[in-house]
């Protein structure tokens, strides 16, 4: 386990943790459908949305196809919903917007203050798997305070294969143990701490809905434990 003295860096993911995803998402569709009149159950279209997710990124981690930024694959998987809820007929600029949906996300509360208070003491930044283009429009939308854009993208890698994490760390000319990877998920801090990456869970018990069943507690040997980012911050003397 890499020694908390030892880390410059802390890096986060960014869908969930950072950011709540599912309300912003389902906010940004509802809207969409009241200006065009549309109705659908939109809270069922982003949860279908999502489960799109890591299939659409399987296929680039397997090599059955080349590197696809997110934005690309979150594109196809909102036409294949849109046929599947049955909304035709969208223009082109629509799917554009709709598809940006994922630049628009909301932070949770606690995330300004507490990057704010990590920034004057560490290196700050994502390790998402998000493209560059999409986390730099959703830190201006958000104000995130990046001091850096890292991700799958920078590491021509999606996570959880340890490229992500190794490639990234290098970019910053460090160690990965000189690294900390803040996460909501514990299969993605297990990947990390495999790399050497020190690790940091904070609970997102809503990500999913009133309904979520995982992730709500810590199920590895994680080196911190928080309950949002403040007291993130905190445990790491910021």
């Amino acid at each position: 386990m890499p020694a908390l003295s030892s880390v410059q860096a802390i890096v986060f993911d960014v869908f969930g943790t950072v950011v709540d995803w599912r309300s912003s998402i389902i906010r940004d569709l509802s809207a969409f459908g009241a200006q065009r009149g549309i109705t659908v159950d939109w809270t069922r279209f982003a949860d279908d949305w999502r489960a799109l997710y890591q299939p659409a990124m399987d296929e680039v981690r397997s090599g059955r196809r080349p590197w696809t930024i997110l934005d690309v694959l979150h594109r196809e998987s909102l036409v294949v919903l849109l046929g599947r809820h049955g909304i035709e007929g969208l223009a082109e600029t629509d799917i554009h917007h709709l598809t940006r949906a994922w630049h628009r996300l909301d932070p949770w509360p606690d995330a300004l203050p507490g990057l704010a208070r990590l920034k004057t003491r560490y290196i700050i930044g994502p390790m998402s798997n998000g493209n560059i283009g999409l986390l730099t429009r959703m830190a201006k939308h958000a104000k995130l305070p990046w001091d850096v854009i890292l991700g799958a993208e920078t590491a021509r890698a999606y996570k959880p294969l340890p490229e992500s994490y190794i490639r990234n760390a290098a970019l910053l000319n460090l160690e990965p143990a000189q690294v900390m990877l803040v996460a909501a998920h514990n299969s993605d801090l297990k990947a990390a701490q495999a790399a050497g990456l020190a690790t940091a869970f904070v609970a997102r018990p809503t990500e999913h809905g009133p309904g979520q069943t995982k992730d709500l507690v810590p199920s590895g040997d994680w080196d911190v434990f928080a309950v949002d980012f403040s007291d993130l911050a905190a445990k790491l003397g910021s």
